[in-house]
């Protein structure tokens, strides 16, 4: 008899609906009884819909007996030993706290979610207005009133915190309110059995969680590195059906789809020898409900926050590729208002870990999903100009792409370029940027990551700064099987930008950047910097 295929669980985050009304749901229980086994307190860091919530709840019921949930799955064993009782749950979603009426209205937001916990429990409180004081009471309360210690089980524990990252003033205020609330775990230690932390970030870690009992940190540990997200293996073992499907749309093979999805979902690692790959959880199931490829994790919320944050710093995307990293920075990459831009996107998310020299670490972006959604972010900052979108120029170049009309590709680009705000071109040229041991002069690294943002941020597929036997071209574009090679010069005052536009073909051809790719467009581009415009294109299709 053929078994019913389970529903993809999008947007479900709680492990008892997830199990009552058949959705799927990849077994992870082994690693929560290895936690209970060995410990009483933990810290997990992970980025947003990864999965965290929905392991808080899977403790919950865990903890809670609820033994029908875990038929089948690793933990069913956990609840058959002889010496397993149930303990009460006091759950906190600190994500469901609102902070958009300053601090007294975060105040009374804590407050509203510790008696809502407290009456799930049917625990009385006082009508104190002290948050501290209404945690310590539902602590004690709790376990008074079952006669046995609490399980506390903390989600998104620093939400609060994060939500004013372009407002350090008000974090602080934040933080201030979070740290004598969370105390009270620290002070109600005798009455409780276990504790476990979510958070997207370890941000207030260093000032909230110096209140309580250390935690252990495992949210780089390799034994919990599969704790939250999906490995290629899961995916393979787990979804079939759905693999099948997606790639007979597609008019593929599941192989050849496998191979897709790893380079565009894939590449997410959270243990300290960089060596797990993970995927999104709501992104793959997103993938497989829409079989289709797009940019779903980032803009699930947030989206504005970082956008912000790139533009406030003037921040663009490639700076951060192969960037290198301490071993000290994977452990303590540092609080929100001191950590620099790669600790930031790091603990966010939108950075992770790859092997480097020496023993070290590089960052980078996890995959082409988080690459060109960061590259969009910066290419919608650049848009000054009102009346026209970034659909606009987005339609522009794909339709200059498919035809191969240069002049209608220049007129974007430079329209893009007429959208960069004066400050940034007089900040560029203040320094130069150093990338891959070659320093560029600062606005012609201005130009090329503007232009290389803007592209990746349309959905093009474009490299930069590929390595060939000879050097690297500026930007290698694939469209639909139209190969474009560009090389950029920017001619400075006296330089002649048409002679720019012919230095940069002669030197794609003499490096021979184009040899990996038959009829590939070879382009220079001459940029004239007074003008800050590319007035000069010399172009040439190679033979087969």
């Amino acid at each position: 008899m053929e078994s019913k295929r389970l529903k993809l669980p999008i947007g479900i985050q709680t492990f008892e609906k997830l199990r009552e009304r058949g959705y799927l749901y990849v077994d992870k229980t082994k690693y929560l009884v290895d936690l209970i086994d060995r410990g009483e307190i933990y810290f997990l860091a992970r980025p947003r819909r990864f999965g965290k919530s929905l392991t808080v709840t899977t403790f919950d019921a865990l903890f809670s007996g609820k033994k029908e949930l875990f038929k089948g799955l690793y933990a069913e064993e956990f609840l058959n030993r002889p010496d397993f009782t149930p303990s009460p749950v006091i759950r906190l979603d600190m994500s469901k706290v609102e902070t958009n009426n300053g601090i007294e209205g975060i105040e009374e937001s804590i407050r509203t979610l510790t008696r809502e916990s407290a009456k799930k429990l049917d625990v009385k409180l006082s009508n104190t207005k002290l948050c501290g004081g209404l945690m310590r009471e539902l602590i004690t309360e709790t376990a008074n009133k079952y006669r046995q210690k609490v399980v506390i089980l903390l989600d998104e524990y620093d939400k609060p915190y994060t939500d004013f990252v372009n407002d350090p003033d008000m974090a602080d205020k934040v933080r201030d309110v979070l740290r004598n609330y969370f105390v009270q775990i620290k002070v109600g230690d005798e009455y409780i059995r276990f504790t476990f932390i979510t958070g997207i970030s370890k941000f207030a870690r260093f000032g909230v969680f110096s209140t309580l009992n250390t935690p252990t940190d495992i949210s780089m540990m390799p034994e919990y590195a599969e704790i939250c997200g999906l490995t290629e293996e899961e995916i393979i073992r787990n979804f079939p059906d759905y693999l099948d499907e997606t790639a007979d749309k597609m008019q593929i093979s599941t192989p050849e789809l496998i191979e897709k999805m790893r380079c565009y979902y894939n590449g997410f690692s959270f243990d300290d020898d960089a060596e797990v790959k993970l995927y999104n959880p709501f992104s793959i199931l997103s993938f497989f409900a829409k079989k289709k490829f797009s940019n779903f994790w980032v803009h699930t919320g947030k989206s504005k926050m970082i956008a912000d944050y790139m533009k406030n710093r003037n921040l663009t995307v490639e700076q951060f590729r192969n960037f290198p990293v301490s071993n000290d920075f994977v452990e303590n990459p540092g609080d929100m208002d001191v950590t620099p831009p790669e600790g930031f996107l790091f603990q966010s998310g939108y950075l992770t870990l790859r092997p480097g020299a020496g023993g070290n670490f590089t960052l980078d972006y996890p995959n082409t999903e988080v690459l060109n959604s960061m590259s969009k972010f910066v290419a919608d900052n650049i848009f000054q100009r009102k009346g026209e979108s970034f659909g606009s120029y987005n339609r522009r170049i794909m339709h200059a792409l498919q035809t191969n009309n240069f002049e209608l590709f220049k007129d974007a680009l430079n329209t893009l370029l007429a959208s960069i705000p004066y400050d940034d071109f007089s900040k560029a040229a203040e320094e130069c940027v150093v990338l891959n041991n070659y320093k560029f002069p600062a606005q012609e690294w201005l130009y090329r990551s503007v232009i290389l943002s803007f592209l990746r941020g349309c959905g093009i597929v474009v490299d930069a700064e590929l390595h060939t036997h000879l050097g690297r071209p500026d930007l290698v574009i694939s469209n639909n099987g139209n190969m474009w090679v560009i090389e950029i010069k920017v001619a400075y005052e006296g330089q002649n930008p048409e002679r720019k536009a012919v230095e940069a073909y002669q030197q794609i051809i003499k490096k021979q950047y184009a040899k990996p790719y038959p009829n590939a467009m070879c382009i220079g581009l001459g940029i004239d910097n007074s003008l800050r415009q590319i007035t000069s294109m010399f172009y040439v299709q190679t033979n087969a």
